[in-house]
């Protein structure tokens, strides 16, 4: 049987982060009790989800229970509820997945419940397509249905509760130690996870909080949503997730029914949004004070699951008749159904409209170029499996910041872009795309010396032979070169 060992980008998945919170502007669910001597025996603790990149293509188990423990036995199930995660969607973010009030103490353990009985996890085979595992095994070869992991806090780990102390509790999974992967048939893992723990670590990273719209403060450049996580339905269901408050800026962009916004002008049309609409908020949590800052902010239609089906993932291929292979697919239909497909063909259309992540611009089907990290709002006119297809006329695509990873072949130079041997896009292998009209006059891109302009970009520290991650934007179908325009380039 041939085995090999899941190995990602970084070495870690970061895969639950507890943010243990007191002051910070958020409504706790569940907990507390109604007077002074009640809020002072308690915390609010804000639970957030991410992980790091990683081979997985689909990693989409449910959370049955987060519980924490003190030092005098008394467990606390923080999850308000059963909640299904696709791990591999949350690779650049981490999610805000709960706020509930804890009894005050010094957390010793914790556990975390996961159930694999309809688990929908696919792996990148060699050739860079998707293959789903059928089999979970534990570290014993026994079929795994539920699996409990164990936390220890202890030493300098140990977690202290009480209020207006702000504590951080990260834990790391690490997948190169948890997951052994056969490709025989059929295809199995084998689960034995490894966490690091960590308290208060100062890693930035951008946060995403999902959920219906609760009340909106132009005044105090503020908003407040009830917190719907993940797969959640965000118009039906109990308010048990707690509320976040949202604040907000003159940078920050919006997108609301597929009208774009900046600052104050996005608020103020946020404010005309009915009690209860959806709403998607990307931002930066800041400390002192502790807050929550939106960078970027999508409502009503802009947001999967209303009157349109919605496709997620990125373009490998597109066709001189505007049609575009998306792969990775993740499909949010009408109904509530959300599926994993590994590729869908997306035909555009003139009156398909276009916008850009944090970019207020006007841009058209033509800017959407191979490599381009998307979501799709249209309608499915064939849901076979085999040959899932969607027409997005009359409806939307937004172009999403992308990534393409491998080693500094050339530095730029006053005649020449910085060109890298790319490895991988968005995560998936290189050998999927197909660059094919990409570029002016046949001039199309090329993985071995894919070009990127780094416009003012600081590249003082990038040397030859250096494997960079840059973020941005792949250039507009059929202007190449250059093939990409970075925003970020991490080494």
């Amino acid at each position: 049987m041939k085995k090999l060992i899941i190995t990602g980008l970084q070495k870690y998945l970061a895969l639950f982060a507890f943010l243990i919170v007191g002051g910070f502007a958020l409504s706790a669910c569940g907990g507390g009790g109604s007077d002074d001597a009640a809020q002072a025996d308690t915390g609010d603790v804000l639970i957030t989800l991410t992980d790091a990149e990683g081979d997985f293509v689909s990693y989409t188990v449910d959370v049955l229970s987060i519980k924490l423990e003190r030092q005098d036995g008394t467990q606390v199930e923080t999850l308000p509820m059963n909640t299904r995660v696709d791990f591999a969607q949350y690779t650049e973010m981490t999610e805000f997945l709960t706020a509930a009030s804890v009894p005050r103490g010094i957390y010793v353990r914790g556990s975390i419940l996961l159930d694999y009985s309809n688990a929908d996890i696919w792996i990148e085979d060699a050739a860079g397509e998707a293959t789903q595992v059928t089999e979970y095994l534990d570290a014993n070869g026994v079929a795994v249905n539920e699996l409990e992991v164990r936390i220890t806090l202890d030493g300098r780990n140990q977690l202290p509760i009480a209020p207006g102390i702000p504590k951080n509790l990260m834990l790391d999974f690490d997948l190169e130690q948890s997951h052994v992967v056969s490709v025989a048939d059929p295809v199995s893992i084998i689960i034995d996870p490894v966490f690091v723990v960590e308290v208060d670590p100062q890693r930035p990273r951008i946060h995403r909080t999902r959920g219906p719209l609760k009340q909106v403060n132009v005044a105090d450049n503020a908003f407040e949503i009830y917190i719907r996580p993940f797969y959640h339905r965000i118009r039906i269901g109990q308010r048990i997730f707690g509320s976040l408050r949202v604040l907000t800026n003159d940078e920050t962009i919006y997108e609301i029914d597929g009208a774009t916004y900046r600052g104050p002008d996005g608020l103020t049309t946020l404010d005309t949004m009915t009690q209860f609409s959806a709403v998607i908020s990307h931002g930066n949590l800041k400390f002192n004070p502790l807050r929550f800052e939106a960078t970027e902010v999508y409502a009503g239609s802009s947001v999967p699951g209303g009157d349109m089906d919605v496709i997620r993932g990125t373009v490998t291929s597109r066709s001189v008749d505007d049609q575009i292979v998306v792969k990775g697919a993740t499909l949010f239909r009408t109904d509530g159904i959300i599926v994993f497909n590994d590729l869908v063909t997306v035909q555009l259309d003139a009156s398909t409209t276009v916008s850009k992540q944090l970019n207020i611009g006007t841009f058209d089907k033509d800017d959407i170029s191979v490599g381009q990290r998307i979501t799709v709002f249209g309608m499915i006119t064939n849901d076979q499996v085999s040959d899932l297809k969607m027409t997005a006329a009359n409806g939307h695509a937004r172009m999403r910041i992308s990534s393409v990873r491998g080693p500094v072949g050339v530095l730029p130079g006053e005649t020449n872009y910085l060109e890298i041997n790319a490895g991988s896009i968005n995560g998936r292998s290189i050998d999927i795309y197909d660059f094919t009209g990409t570029g002016l006059d046949g001039d199309d891109a090329v993985a071995s010396s894919y070009e990127i302009d780094t416009g003012t970009l600081a590249l003082d520290n990038i040397l030859l032979d250096d494997v960079v991650t840059v973020r941005g934007f792949p250039t507009p179908f059929g202007t190449a070169p250059a093939d990409f325009v970075a925003q970020l380039i991490i080494e």
